[in-house]
């Protein structure tokens, strides 16, 4: 039974297809629930909010703070700065990251108990795990980004399989990511979906790939021969243009 919660100012979406108790849901969604206590920029009283307060010296830095600055280091550098959780004021929102990996961690308490049939979904950051309630590969829709008025409407249908699936884009939230060494250029893309090894890996490269704007995609197609297998990306202009990645058609029938 799919379960949704609103969490991160947006749906959380679970659904352990495995034989599950009420229970194995509450701690996934009560540790979603503790990510953004810990990292939404929009809670005066979260740690990332007393950090940009200069009320935290880095000693005291949680375990996770401390591990998604360093990820997010690694990112930066592995991008060529286009991903950089600095912002243009000056305070640090790594939420272009966060979101990604906290879905992975959750995936991956889930196999810790047992559980390899499952789906989470947080905004359109995906990690699917063996089979749906049918017994059939995951199935996952791309969104119209032309047509916010209905976000049911779909213009690709993917099969994962065990990969991850992050969308960045602004055409419901408006601009978010900017580009760290033009950020006054204007988006080139709605939406830029990723398909990676699992969310995190998916996410990180999704931020980064947006913010490269029309070079973004060869980026996704490139990492391969930077040493990051397994990427395929799908993007769609203001004119309602795809723009996708060799391999990414294999992900679009079972």
């Amino acid at each position: 039974m799919r379960q949704s919660r609103l969490i991160m100012g947006m749906p959380v979406q679970l659904e352990i297809v495995d034989p599950s108790m009420q229970e194995n849901y509450e701690e996934i969604f009560d540790y979603f629930i503790s990510i953004d206590d810990r990292f939404s920029t929009y809670k005066d009283e979260s740690e990332i909010s007393k950090i940009n307060r200069g009320e935290l010296a880095k000693e005291d830095y949680s375990p996770d703070m401390l591990e998604v600055f360093a990820l997010s280091e690694e990112t930066k550098n592995a991008t060529n700065g286009y991903f950089d959780i600095h912002t243009p004021d000056g305070s640090i929102d790594p939420s272009g990251l966060v979101k990604g990996w906290a879905i992975q961690k959750a995936a991956e308490k889930l196999h810790v108990h047992g559980f390899t049939n499952f789906y989470i979904d947080i905004g359109g950051d995906i990690q699917t795990s063996g089979k749906d309630a049918t017994g059939k590969d995951w199935s996952i829709g791309i969104r119209n980004p032309l047509n916010v008025a209905n976000q049911e409407e779909v213009v690709k249908v993917i099969y994962p399989r065990g990969k991850g699936i992050a969308t960045s884009g602004s055409y419901l939230r408006g601009t978010h990511i900017y580009n760290p060494h033009v950020p006054e250029k204007p988006d080139a893309f709605l939406s830029l979906t990723v398909i990676g090894p699992n969310v995190y890996e998916a996410d990180r490269f999704a931020t980064a790939a947006f913010a490269m704007g029309q070079d973004g995609v060869q980026f996704i197609a490139e990492l391969g021969a930077r040493g990051f297998d397994g990427f395929e990306a799908y993007a769609i202009d203001e004119q309602g243009m795809a723009l996708y990645t060799p391999g990414f058609d294999a992900y679009t029938f079972v």
